[in-house]
């Protein structure tokens, strides 16, 4: 049986009721933080109770450990009109903790929102690593048949599929946004750039000159700014014609993780000794172009041009986290 969508196109405009998963996170909390400045009433979901910032309600819940029944008690208590999954992750966790934190998380999520008495809206944020490899110079619009190479491009995929068979079936508005290599505050710190502004907030806080010894950095992918991935959510929630949607979410540019590594020194203003290894074997992912004009028709949404504010940001906050 289909249930009535809670969506309308005339209530566009209304304050929602918006659950975020992993809403502590690196891209739970600016999600949080950007739905209670528009008005909306939302609950943080975390494993741990942290403060998000001023209208924000945060609940703790094991999200990998929890079973459907729990998951369905808390949203029933929540009862929101959108469920926005920014849980999961891949730095520093093994094939199994990935697989719990991605794709059993997602089932058990769409299982219990399918349990609420009406069609809630589920934005599941998926990853341009479902797509795999393609050739250089070309763009991954959403109708390329996904093949990922990695893992986690995998486990990614599997949620997207069981997402948008949800909403084929009528139980939940299923969206999946397809995002690039997301740059801003707060970057896990396995991260490629989460290792690098750690090191170079290291060398400033010694007063010496730092080194970086990386390996080869000449891959090319699309990497975002995390206000833009925000912007992007928070349209997901409201736009109506968003429901039933694969959209990517990125630059629609490849560029290289070397530039990226040189605009984050650049910004920090530490000097710096910048040592790439010799490539020993073929790249994980030689080329990334996210296709983004469905974002633009669905969302009206489109991306900044450069990075730079962003990693302002990102080195600002590694600043702000551990006292000089």
């Amino acid at each position: 049986m289909i249930v009535e969508p809670r969506h309308s196109a005339e209530a566009a405009g209304q304050r929602r009721r918006v659950a975020v998963l992993g809403g502590t996170g690196f891209l739970g909390r600016p999600i949080c933080r950007a739905l209670a400045d528009q008005g909306h009433t939302v609950v943080a979901v975390a494993r741990t109770a942290r403060d998000v910032g001023p209208g924000v309600e945060v609940r703790a819940l094991d999200l990998a450990a929890a079973d459907v029944d729990e998951i369905t008690a808390v949203l029933r208590e929540l009862d929101p009109d959108v469920v926005i999954n920014a849980a999961g992750g891949m730095w520093g966790l093994t094939d199994a903790q990935m697989l719990a934190v991605n794709v059993t998380l997602v089932e058990r999520l769409i299982e219990a929102a399918g349990r609420l008495p009406g069609r809630v809206r589920v934005i599941q944020l998926g990853s341009v690593h479902e797509y795999g490899l393609v050739p250089v110079d070309t763009s991954m619009p959403e109708g390329l048949p996904p093949a990922p190479v990695m893992p986690y491009g995998e486990f990614k995929l599997r949620c997207t599929t069981a997402v948008a068979e949800a909403d084929r079936q009528g139980l939940i508005e299923g969206v999946t946004l397809r995002v690039g290599n997301v740059i801003g505050a707060g970057q896990p710190g396995h991260s490629l750039l989460g290792v690098v502004v750690g090191r170079l907030r290291d060398a400033q806080r010694a007063g010496e000159r730092a080194r970086l010894e990386l390996a080869p950095l000449g891959s090319r992918r699309d990497f975002v700014g995390l206000s833009d991935v925000v912007a992007a959510v928070l349209l997901a929630a409201t736009r109506p014609g968003a429901a039933g949607h694969v959209i990517n979410i990125g630059r629609g540019v490849a560029a290289s993780a070397r530039d990226m590594v040189q605009l984050l020194i650049d910004v920090s203003e530490v000097p710096t000794d910048l040592v790439e290894a010799e490539r020993t074997g073929p790249a994980e992912t030689n080329w990334q172009r996210l296709d983004v004009g469905l974002a633009a028709e669905v969302l009206g949404w489109s991306p900044s041009e450069d990075l730079h504010t962003e990693m302002k940001q990102l080195w600002e906050h590694a600043g702000a986290e551990v006292p000089a």
